[in-house]
């Protein structure tokens, strides 16, 4: 049974709203830029904290996506015209940020050629050109499967590659309805294949009616790919027209899951009520290279 829409969120996903002179500073920032940030299109809960603390996630390529995943918050519908200015905008925002880790999303853009990737590259080698010291992981689409718009963003070099599964495949038609399981960790053993000392990583979320055997199995199929980090987060829906929530899942069940994942041989688990993608990125990876 799903949860009801005005059923109180249980006291494990209760956050602070976003709030000070950081929070605004950033908001400001953006704006100045003509930049988005997915904490703010996906309604991210940890945007207060992330914000606070000088961090964010940026997101290229525009604010609308030409999927319609059943969980998203953001928009759908005919893309506008690719801002070439951006790359630059992004890496002088993360110059005045002063960041040491910053992560690059985007929307998907299914009708470009290479689904963006040229954008996605050219983000890296500015914020790289302005940043030197600074740490890029990228959080990317599939690209419809190509493993030539692929290269060119791992050809960049980003410290961190990650593409997201987002569920188990039996809830792939409902949840991720123009995305295609097989492709997503096709995508995440290619960029393992061409740059092997590169972390990969992937997350999925929990909450949308998948079984404890659909979650192990997941979790298999992920680290058969060669995947080094694994963020499980719970769904919480944006709005009234987008999927239910069928269940809040406990932390003790994130817990097992994360023990799980490790006992595979995940170099990094990452499960939590509140954990998402890009949650505490830069901690993530500080611990994969002191391990």
């Amino acid at each position: 049974m799903a949860v009801l829409p005005n059923e109180r969120r249980p006291d494990w996903l209760r956050v602070r709203l976003p709030v000070g002179d950081n929070y605004n500073d950033l908001k400001n920032l953006m704006r100045s830029k003509s930049l988005h940030t997915v904490c703010e299109e996906a309604r991210c809960p940890n945007m207060g904290e992330c914000w606070a603390n000088r961090t964010a996630t940026f997101m290229i390529l525009g604010s609308v996506c030409t999927r319609s995943c059943g969980f998203c918050a953001v928009a759908t519908g005919r893309p506008m015209a690719l801002d070439w200015e951006e790359p630059r905008r992004v890496a002088e925002a993360v110059t005045q940020m002063g960041l040491n880790h910053v992560v690059v999303t985007s929307v998907n853009r299914d009708e470009l050629h290479d689904g963006g990737a040229t954008l996605f590259a050219a983000t890296i080698r500015w914020i790289r050109r302005m940043n030197p010291e600074c740490a890029v992981e990228v959080l990317t689409p599939d690209f419809k499967g190509s493993r030539e718009a692929l290269k060119v963003v791992m050809d960049a070099k980003p410290d961190v590659f990650n593409h997201n599964v987002e569920t188990v495949p039996r809830l792939y038609r409902r949840v991720r309805p123009q995305a295609v399981y097989e492709r997503s960790l096709e995508v995440l053993a290619w960029a393992k294949e061409m740059y092997p000392e590169k972390p990969t990583k992937t997350g999925f979320m929990l909450g949308l009616g998948e079984t404890h055997d659909e979650i192990v199995e997941l979790l298999r199929d992920i680290r058969a790919h060669n995947v080094d980090i694994v963020t499980i987060g719970q769904y919480l829906r944006p709005s009234p027209q987008h999927l239910p929530i069928e269940r809040y899942v406990p932390p003790d069940e994130f817990r097992e899951y994360a023990r799980i994942g490790r006992e595979m041989g995940f170099r990094n688990v990452y499960s939590g009520p509140l954990v998402r993608s890009s949650y505490h990125a830069w901690d993530q990876v500080k611990q994969l290279a002191d391990a």
